[in-house]
């Protein structure tokens, strides 16, 4: 079982790129699992139909003992979609949402259920704080991807995850593979992300570029890999994926 945590400031397309390569294994014949940990959860809503799904916080909140019927969804292309949600607004802590969810899925068994080969961790990485960090610090993932532009802030963002993977790597859990660059198409964007990746001590893993199949799939409701698989797009999303799970293999 390969275990992925892939992380990156909010709005980089984080989710986007998580939900494609999820489309793309589980095409290839892969059992996958897609984790959201973000409290908007919205990290499945492509591979849904464009349609939230119920969290396991809200679940159990709404009906105290639940099933893994209640919070695993099997998307249209066959990834199993799990969202964590996070706290009633202004009460509680996300973060510690997602450990109890986190928990709430291991007490159910949901691995040893679904037997997927690929797990993917969908986090919001703003904040990398004891409960965002769980994917890492809890030994649930095995590699750690950034997704990142060149602009300065989620550059900023992506240096601040990759401090605290290699502060937790060197206790044994996850390692950094590198960055995945979701270009914004703007002068010397290659330039400033190879750079940074550079001073992280890491690579970019491959440049994802903009283009506009992906709105067109968004709106609606699917990824670009169900909704344009011929495209050049659906087929960059494969390749990332292969890579990620066949380097994750030979590791």
């Amino acid at each position: 079982m390969k275990k992925i945590a892939v992380y990156g400031k909010g709005g980089i397309g984080k989710s986007t790129t998580v939900s494609n390569m999820s489309a793309a294994l589980a095409s290839m014949g892969y059992t996958v699992m897609q984790i959201g940990c973000d409290p908007k959860s919205d990290s499945t809503r492509n591979l849904t139909g464009g349609e939230r799904i119920p969290t396991v916080l809200e679940s159990m909140r709404e009906n105290g003992d639940i099933t893994l019927e209640d919070i695993v969804f099997r998307s249209t292309s066959g990834v199993f979609c799990v969202e964590s949600g996070g706290p009633v607004p202004g009460v509680g802590c996300a973060g510690r949402g997602i450990i109890t969810a986190f928990e709430k899925l291991e007490e159910l068994g949901a691995y040893e259920e679904y037997q997927p080969d690929v797990i993917f961790y969908d986090v919001l990485g703003d904040v990398v704080c004891g409960g965002f960090a769980m994917p890492i610090r809890g030994g649930y993932a095995d590699d750690v991807c950034i997704v990142t532009s060149g602009e300065m802030m989620s550059l900023y963002a992506a240096t601040n995850i990759s401090h605290a993977v290699k502060s937790f790597g060197k206790r044994g859990y996850a390692s950094l593979r590198g960055l995945i660059q979701n270009s914004k198409n703007f002068e010397e964007e290659d330039e400033l992300v190879r750079k940074a990746a550079e001073e992280i001590g890491t690579e970019v893993i491959m440049k994802i570029p903009r283009d506009p199949v992906v709105q067109a799939a968004e709106a609606m409701g699917k990824t670009v890999v169900e909704a344009f698989p011929d495209s050049e797009q659906a087929e960059i999303y494969r390749r990332l994926a292969k890579k990620l799970v066949e380097e994750a293999a030979d590791a």
